[in-house]
């Protein structure tokens, strides 16, 4: 898996940076060579909220058309959303319902409320882990100024998505990508990335609010020293960290207003690039 953090300054500027541009092509360019070795018939792309938001996507749309020879699919948030669900549902693991699926990427994170196939809500929201670490954090450990000031705009966006989401009636709460299986590793306390043991995973609550707590609070290098720890998340999970507590604590929280009890988190590896595929 390559990271090539598209997003990157999108927050701020509104436009794709030249440089995550460049990286994106380049990593675009090895895949087609590797299409072309493995005489890939059919392909697909999609794109998500990075290129959403970008002003200048149709750089990024060209770009791939010209490298790859497909135009990728910028999508919806309502569709990234139920591709991560679909791809999560996959799995076949008959969760209690509903289910709550959250997909934490880099500038949105999607919530899908359903029961089994069938999908009750949904609705993305502006709150990734780049988007997070960026608008804020700017040191490394961020001070606790910076960690408030994620946790203050997570809870209004969670507000949000109140509107449209029963939080106290989830049954269970799975998290998907790449902060959550981080997370995950930690929680499991793992000396290698082993998806084997992630995927699947009911981690305690408390757990997993002490692994975000190393993440938020250790240093750059102790966090790279992880051997589960991909270089191109080191920078960014602290606010993916941030925001997956936030969203378990809500959820735990209005559960117990309604007398249940959310105990565990569950941690799939199924997510959007299965539902790309199952629905290509």
């Amino acid at each position: 898996m390559e990271i090539v953090r598209l997003g990157q300054g999108v927050d701020k500027t509104g436009r794709l940076d030249d440089g995550a541009l460049a990286r994106t092509f380049e990593a675009a360019e090895r895949f087609a060579k590797l299409m072309r070795i493995h005489d890939v018939e059919r392909s697909r792309m999609v794109a998500t909220a990075a290129t959403r938001d970008a002003e200048n996507s149709d750089v990024f749309v060209r770009g791939i058309v010209d490298r790859i020879g497909v135009k990728p699919e910028v999508i919806t948030g309502a569709m990234e959303a139920e591709l991560g669900y679909r791809g999560a549902l996959s799995a076949g693991r008959g969760w209690a319902a509903p289910a709550m699926t959250v997909d934490i990427g880099g500038g949105s994170t999607e919530f899908v409320l359903g029961r089994g196939p069938e999908i009750e809500s949904v609705i993305s929201v502006p709150m990734g882990c780049v988007r997070m670490t960026e608008r804020h954090l700017r040191h490394d450990p961020p001070s606790i100024t910076e960690i408030e000031a994620v946790r203050e705009d997570v809870v209004g966006l969670l507000d949000r998505v109140s509107e449209t989401i029963d939080f106290g009636s989830v049954e269970t709460l799975v998290g998907l990508a790449g902060s959550v299986t981080t997370l995950t590793a930690e929680a499991l306390h793992l000396d290698s990335y082993q998806p084997q043991y992630i995927d699947g995973a009911q981690i305690a609550v408390g757990d997993v609010l002490k692994a975000v707590d190393f993440m938020v609070t250790a240093p750059r290098d102790v966090r790279l020293a992880r051997g589960y720890m991909h270089p191109g998340r080191v920078d960014v999970i602290g606010g993916g960290a941030i925001v997956w507590s936030e969203i378990i604590k809500r959820v735990a929280s209005e559960v117990a207003a309604r007398g249940g009890r959310l105990d565990r988190v569950v941690t799939s590896e199924r997510d959007i690039l299965d539902g790309i595929a199952l629905t290509a």
